[in-house]
């Protein structure tokens, strides 16, 4: 007599040993990292008005991370990941209660600002991708959708809160306030994360750090999935990037509208997400991961058109619901494409690698939509939107529809 097995839902997810309090407090650092993007932008404008050096100050709080997620990734592929992911947001609190507290002391400069930001970044890829490599070793294949759907939505939830936050306290007690309440977020991080237990993982990595480090990034540069994901990511962040120095002066420069606006309006296009979320993790990816992703960034681009065009307020936050609800199909296919398409050995270094070389739009976005929108707020959406549809036609130009022989025989081509 064969035990029938239940099916996959949000409930077994949910009461899987150790997801929750894992879950949780990603979540709580996500709510963490949404405040530091907006509490950056907005006291950078208020304490040095430059939109310059607001667009650095989220580039030097992303690009340092990026440039050494391969040794991030090595160092989870050897174990300890609760343990690493905790001091990741340990970082995070104590440079970010820095900087507010230098600020209160009168003492802060700009340099010192991207120094300690840049500092924070470092350890950045062991949380983000410790947390997503641990969702294939503690749960079943069957469950990874609804999984990924839950860890979109765990973003979602941090776009609404976390802006929001961000954007009241800076409104009301200033910068420097926005900034320790955002440490505070990350230390709570810290403790929930401390509690959960290290799960047993699949141990990859044969050869010195360095050496599994560069192992890493050859096996995402040579699987064509994963290679394709990268590409097709990382122009899409681009236009994030943009858009993310770009909104606060929409709001500012052409609606006269604060701090307060900017938080609820990033809010606004969290509620969105969570919609989108959550109906893309109802729907069976398999097979279709590319599809899911196409269409996102399709929708994401009119989201943003619809921001540029905007005569009002109330329309910017419409294309800021479509934004948000766009987010739901690119996540559920990404997360569930790279997860079937990865070794178990090697979940840390491909998932690392893979994540940052992603995110590396954003900070290039940052960057240039720093100064561009200083000059023209038009230009840098209008940007933002093309980078977005460029990206939408990658994956099915660029990502195979199925992973072929080679790219299985990947791992043990790689292993010394």
């Amino acid at each position: 007599m064969t035990t029938a097995v239940e099916p996959a839902s949000y409930r077994r997810v949910l009461t899987t040993p150790g997801f929750r309090t894992l879950w949780g407090g990603a979540l709580l650092a996500r709510i963490g990292q949404q405040m530091t993007v907006v509490v950056l932008v907005l006291f950078v404008l208020a304490r040095f008005g430059s939109a310059s050096l607001a667009g650095a100050a989220v580039f030097f709080a992303i690009a340092p991370g990026l440039l050494v997620s391969p040794i991030a990734g090595a160092l989870l592929d050897r174990g300890r990941r609760i343990r690493l992911i905790t001091l990741d947001y340990a970082v995070a609190a104590v440079c970010m209660a820095a900087v507010g507290l230098l600020d209160r002391a009168g003492v802060l400069t700009s340099v010192l600002l991207l120094l300690i930001v840049g500092a924070s970044s470092f350890t950045t890829p062991l949380s983000n991708s410790g947390t997503r490599s641990l969702f294939p070793m503690v749960l079943p294949r069957d469950l990874w959708d609804r999984a990924n759907a839950l860890d979109s939505g765990g973003y979602v939830v941090a776009m609404i809160i976390g802006p929001a936050i961000a954007g009241a306290t800076v409104a009301l007690f200033g910068g420097a306030a926005g900034l320790l309440a955002t440490a505070a977020i990350f230390a709570l991080a810290a403790l929930v994360v401390s509690r959960v237990p290290e799960p047993a993982v699949v141990q990859g990595g044969t050869r010195g750090l360095l050496g599994n480090a560069v192992d890493g990034f050859r096996y995402v540069v040579r699987s064509p999935s994963l290679r394709g994901l990268a590409i097709c990511l990382c122009i899409a962040n681009v236009g994030y990037g943009i858009f993310v120095v770009a909104l606060p002066l929409v709001v500012l420069e052409r609606f006269s509208g604060g701090a307060g606006e900017v938080g609820a309006l990033w809010a606004v296009s969290g509620a969105g997400g969570m919609v989108g979320a959550f109906l893309a993790g109802r729907l069976d990816s398999s097979g279709r991961e590319r599809h899911f992703i196409a269409i996102g960034l399709v929708a994401s681009a009119a989201g943003l058109l619809l921001v540029q065009v905007a005569p009002a307020i109330g329309v910017v936050a419409a294309g800021l619901v479509v934004f948000g609800a766009s987010q739901g199909p690119i996540d559920v296919g990404l997360f569930s494409l790279r997860q079937r398409r990865t070794d178990p050995a090697w979940l840390g270094r491909a998932f690392a690698v893979s994540m940052s070389l992603n995110f590396s739009g954003q900070p290039i976005g940052s960057a240039l939509g720093g100064p561009l929108s200083g000059r023209s707020i038009s230009a840098a959406l209008l940007l933002a939107v093309a980078a977005n549809l460029l990206a939408a036609a990658v994956p099915e130009l660029l990502i195979p529809d199925r992973q072929g022989e080679e790219e299985l025989r990947l791992a043990a081509r790689l292993t010394v």
